[in-house]
């Protein structure tokens, strides 16, 4: 089990992941720039055991999508 502030700090770093991949995007120089992007989810950033995301699922902060990889839930 995690502590809260590990949990904190891993949807932290979630998010600044998940900006940064849909940043890398929205810039791709193959699309032409200037699209939003589609992404929704991603592989959760290395650093954290598997247990610290299902945790965070578990209390409503992520959700699961294909393929391993997990999103934001809405409003979070």
């Amino acid at each position: 089990m995690a502590t809260d502030d590990e949990r904190k700090r891993a949807l932290r770093a979630f998010k600044k992941r998940l900006k940064l991949t849909r940043l890398d995007d929205e810039s791709g120089l193959s699309r032409g720039g200037g699209k939003r992007s589609g992404i929704t989810g991603i592989t959760p950033p290395p650093g954290y055991p598997p247990e610290v995301w299902e945790e965070l699922v578990a209390l409503g902060k992520l959700k699961r999508d294909m393929g391993g990889t997990y999103a934001l839930k809405d409003g979070v």
